[in-house]
Parts: C-alpha cells; structure tokens; sequence
C-alpha cells in the first residue's frame, strides 16, 4: 500500500474510533455483520488473522465474542498498532501485533479465519486478487474469511449517487467539517473494487459457500469458506 497511506492513517491514529461511528451509516451492524459470518461455537479456540487491523477495533468485536480467540493484527501504520495494544494490554499472548503491508508480504500461518474492515479497498484489484488467494491458502480447512469493506457502484452513476447519499448521512450523524475534510482526503487513496468483482474473485480463489449478508451505501460484508 506504500508509504503514502502508512503516512495518512499513522495522523489519523488518535481519532480514528471517535470518527468510525460517525463516518460509517449503520456502524453497529456493518460490524455485527462481520462477526455473524463467524460461525464458531462461542468458545471455541479460533486463530484469527485481522488484516489491516488500524486500532482493533473489529479486533475487539471479534474477542468479546469469542473469549478463546487468539488474534493476530497486522497493519501498515505503526501508530494505528500503538492503540490497539493499549486496547488489547491486559490480554496477554492471546493478541499478537505485526506492522506489515500485507498486499506485499505472504501469509505464513494456517488460520480458522481471516478478518478485515475497511482496509483491502486501498490495494490495487490485482493486489485485491493476489491476496484473497493468498487468503485461501492460509485457511484451515472449513476457515472462512469475512470482508467488512467498502466498495464501488457498479456504474458511475450508482458510485456518485452512494457517495452523495454517504455524506448526506455523516453529516447527519454529526461529524465535523474538518473531520470530514480529513476522510475525503484519505479516501483519495481508496481504490474501491465493485462488490461484484469481490465475490467473482472470491470463487476464483477457491472459496466456497460465498455470501455478502449487509450491503448499504458503498457498505458491505460478505464471506466464503475454504
């Protein structure tokens, strides 16, 4: 993802969980969405990947409802990294912290499941391809990876309409000027795939049992399983 981005969310850091709720219509679902495609008993001892993890936030959804839960985080910005392990400070072993840019780097361990929100949108589509392969092949057989992501209308009307309704809705919710004008900015780097596109590289990859369960605006969560 490069430096460029790494700079970016590094001064997003100390605000950026303040602002999610705010800049993400329907946080509260879009994020139990993700961990409903979880389908593990409650406690069972899942190894978890959270790729591009930023503070832990969908981290901490994912050990609060699975208490036996090992996770991994890995993101680019250190800075992003230093809030979650203040997060994460009293959970021992069971939270480990890579600062890595997983679109160039491999995955090296086997995993039950592999998680991500709101960060793979800012790989290229070949990067996007590359690593939902690389995804596959680090699952556990059965292991499922769940996707809370952002993505592209499929015509540019319908790109436009969603991003106008987006900021109509944030507005709403109360986020500031600045702090928008900060979003917009960062969104510069996003480069957004359709959702279509993402499921069709999903069965390209190997995955199975496909499924997008929440989709609103240019919001969506979908899985596949190994």
């Amino acid at each position: 993802m490069g430096n460029t981005v790494q700079r970016a969310f590094d001064l997003a850091a100390e605000d950026y969980d303040r602002l999610r709720r705010r800049l993400v219509p329907g946080f509260d679902d879009f994020y139990r969405a993700a961990i409903d495609l979880l389908r593990f008993p409650r406690d069972t001892e899942i190894e978890v990947l959270d790729l591009g993890a930023g503070t832990g936030l969908l981290a901490a959804f994912v050990a609060y409802s699975f208490p036996k839960a090992r996770i991994t985080m890995v993101d680019i910005s250190n800075e992003m990294l230093d809030r979650a392990r203040e997060r994460f400070e009293l959970g021992g072993e069971r939270f480990q912290f890579e600062v890595s840019d997983y679109g160039t780097r491999g995955i090296n361990n086997k995993y039950d499941a592999v998680v991500s929100a709101l960060s793979i949108h800012h790989l290229r589509d070949d990067q996007k391809r590359a690593l939902f392969g690389q995804i596959h092949g680090a699952l556990k057989d059965d292991g499922v990876f769940v996707n809370a992501e952002q993505f592209r209308g499929a015509t540019a009307e319908l790109d436009r309409h969603n991003h106008e309704r987006w900021l109509t809705r944030v507005r709403e919710l109360g986020v500031g000027e600045r702090d928008l004008a900060a979003a917009l900015e960062r969104m510069k780097f996003d480069r957004a795939a359709t959702l279509e596109d993402q499921l069709e590289w999903l069965g390209a990859a190997g995955f199975r049992d496909i499924v997008c369960t929440y989709k609103n605006l240019m919001f969506a969560v979908y899985a596949g399983t190994k």
